[in-house]
Parts: structure tokens; sequence; C-alpha cells
């Protein structure tokens, strides 16, 4: 026996007897046989191993450290926005259970006022602002918890409240640029689900109005808000200032939107267009290490890096490729800079997601944005990247491409 297997293996190994022989023998027989396995594996099987192992590193310690009974207001809802694409990547059981908690524990509702007369739209954190967007973002987590396994409770709050809003002749709802990701995808989630078109005229009516008041025609990017367009503000040397989380806002929402609008809607053409319009001018503003600075034409006004404006480039980046409105040689170059800079800067050892800028509405010079600092929405922002890069990757492996 001792002679066949040395035979078969060329091991060399000097044995002592038998048993320790074939024990040795054996070992190295299983050492090549993995060998020739992970040779065979699909082109970039490692690759996407390496990714979910980033989703999972970075979610894991989010949720070991964060209850999921937290409120429904954006900064949190952006976060499930995320999670709920790394459970359709990972089917990790214990990230839709962590949704599902959530929406349980906030009743599947917003702001929770019932007095339509006292509903807002301006900003605010209590429970009569039910129409401002911040509030309506956890409504696109409950239609997609819906549309995984559909009950009419998970969606009536949504229902009443956008049902409501369209009823109103008012267009200037997402007056800030963060509420075009906070609601747009509520409405075309709706859509998908009650087939009520009226969820996308008005999405259209109030898209139309915030790209009057906050996109610039030449730069090809939205300003956070009417407050900050050039050049009634300027940013520390006299430039335009975009702010990197909003634009990432716009850039992120548009895709979330394109996922469920129909092939032939007649708005269609204008959203793709702004959509690579933007793609172009945010990969001319990306730094060398990959990251994009928090004032994105002039990254003196707040250097370094910042993750979750980063993050949400990334992830349009990435669903521009694989969706066919991006081409793959110019853009992922940009996209797997960003991605690299997410897990090898961003990451932490421990799983903490670095360099988020905190909740804010611009790029301030002087702020302390290091890798310590995180939240919620860039947690999701990087997951959305994460599941996109997945996506791409089982694309091209599908395909036969390294």
């Amino acid at each position: 026996m001792k002679h066949q297997l040395g035979y078969q293996c060329r091991n060399g190994y000097a044995a002592k007897g038998a048993l320790l022989a074939a024990a040795f023998v054996l070992a190295g027989c299983a050492a090549q046989q993995s060998a020739q396995q992970s040779t065979q594996q699909p082109a970039g099987a490692q690759d996407r191993a390496a990714v979910v192992a980033a989703m999972d590193k970075v979610n894991g310690y989010w949720q070991k450290t964060t209850p999921a009974t937290e409120w429904p207001f954006w900064n949190v809802a952006a976060y499930h926005t995320g999670n709920l694409e790394a459970y359709k990547i990972t089917k990790n059981a214990a990230y839709l259970r962590y949704t599902q908690d959530w929406a349980e524990h906030n009743k599947w509702m917003g702001a929770k006022s019932t007095d339509r007369s006292t509903w807002k739209y301006t900003y605010g954190e209590t429970d009569d602002h039910v129409l401002f967007g911040d509030w309506q973002t956890c409504f696109q987590v409950y239609a997609d918890l819906y549309r995984m396994q559909p009950d009419p409770v998970k969606i009536a709050r949504a229902r009443e409240v956008m049902e409501y809003q369209m009823s109103t002749p008012n267009d200037d709802y997402w007056w800030w640029s963060d509420g075009l990701y906070m609601a747009m995808p509520v409405m075309t989630r709706m859509y998908s689900i009650t087939g009520n078109k009226q969820y996308l005229a008005k999405m259209h009516e109030y898209f139309t109005h915030s790209r009057k008041i906050m996109y610039d025609e030449d730069a090809k990017l939205f300003y956070r808000d009417a407050r900050y367009v050039y050049p009634k503000h300027k940013s520390v040397n006299g430039s335009k200032d975009f702010w990197s989380r909003g634009v990432g806002w716009v850039f992120a929402a548009l895709p979330r939107v394109l996922d469920d609008l129909p092939k032939d809607d007649p708005h269609r053409a204008e959203y793709e267009q702004v959509f690579r319009d933007m793609a172009a001018s945010l990969k001319k503003a990306q730094q060398a290490d990959g990251y994009w600075t928090r004032s994105l034409l002039d990254p003196a006004h707040a250097p370094g890096p910042e993750t979750s404006g980063t993050a949400f480039f990334t992830y349009g980046f990435l669903w521009g490729i694989n969706n066919g409105l991006l081409d793959k040689a110019d853009y992922l170059p940009t996209a797997q800079k960003g991605w690299a800079y997410l897990t090898t800067t961003a990451v932490q050892e421990d799983g903490r997601l670095g360099y988020v800028q905190p909740i804010g509405d611009r790029a301030i010079p002087g702020q302390v944005v290091d890798r310590n600092s995180t939240a919620h929405f860039g947690v999701g922002a990087f997951l959305l990247a994460g599941a996109e890069m997945v996506r791409l990757i089982d694309g091209a492996t599908a395909k036969g491409v390294n």
C-alpha cells in the first residue's frame, strides 16, 4: 500500500510505518486535488468571493453594533436600501431579518401623523412632516419587502401618503438633491406594484422642478439645493461647489428608478441622458487614489477622501456598465479604482466603514473626516456598490470573460 500511494502522488515522504505514510500521502493527494479544483473555478470566482467577503465584513460589523429597532428616517432607511441589495447577492437570511425587524418595529410607516391638514414637506424631523421626502425613503424598502412576499399591510401607508401627495397641484416636493434618492425610487416601485401610471407622471413633474432649480447644464451636475447655485455660492477658491454626497444621491437614484421604469416610458431617454452626462463629469473629478473629494470641482476646498459620495459613484458606474448605459472600456477603470479605495482605505480592520462625512448639506472646510467617521447611509452606499460589483463579475463569468 505504501509503495502504491507513493507512486500515485510522487510524495517522497520517508515513512516510519504504513499508517503514517498513508496519512501523509493522502494529505498530499488532497492538496493536489484542491489545487486542481481551484484552477478549474469559473473566471472571477475568487474576485466574487473577495467582494462578498468585504460586504459581509462591513455589514456584519454594522449589524452587530447597531440595533434594528431604529426610527424610519432617511439616514437609517438609506442603509436598508443597501442591505436588501446585499441580501439579494448573498442570500444571508440575517440581512433580510434585520430589515424586516426594522420595518415591523416602525409599523411600515414613515412620519406617523394622521391629520392631513398638518402634513408638511419643508425640512422636519417630526411626525407632521409626512410629505418631506426624507420620511418617504422607508417606503422603497417596504416596497422591496412587499415584492419579496406580498402583503398589503407593507405598502398601505406608502400608498396613502404618496397618493395623497399626487392629488395636490404642487410640483416642488423635491427641493434638495438628496430628495431624488429618497423619493424617486418610491414612485417607480409603487408603479410596478400598482400599475398606476400617475406615479410615473408625477415623478417626472417633480424631477423637472428639481432639474430647473438645481442642475447645472454646463457642469452636468446637481447642486445640493438652490442655496448653493453658482455664482451665488462659491467654493473657497471661487469655483462651482458641487457637494459629493449630494451629487451621489442623484447619481444613485437614477439607476434605482431605471430598474423599474418601463422601457417605453416617454421620459426614460431624459433620465438616461442625465445619468450619462453626470457619469462623464464625475469620471473627470475622480482623484488618483480612487476617491472623490467633498467638493467635486475644488478638491482643495475640503481635501481628503470621502466614502459616501465615492460609494454612490462607484455603484452608479457599475450599474451603468452592467445595464449597457456606460461603455465598459471607458468606465470600468473608474469603477475599479473607486472599489479599490473603498476596500483598502475606507474599510477598517474590524469592519467599520470609515471616511464617511457626517450628516450635513455641503463640503465644510476643516471638518474632520477620518477612518473613525462612519454612518448608516455610507454603509448602505457601500453595499449597493458591492452588489453591483458582484453582478458585474457574475455577468463576466457567465460570458466566459476574465
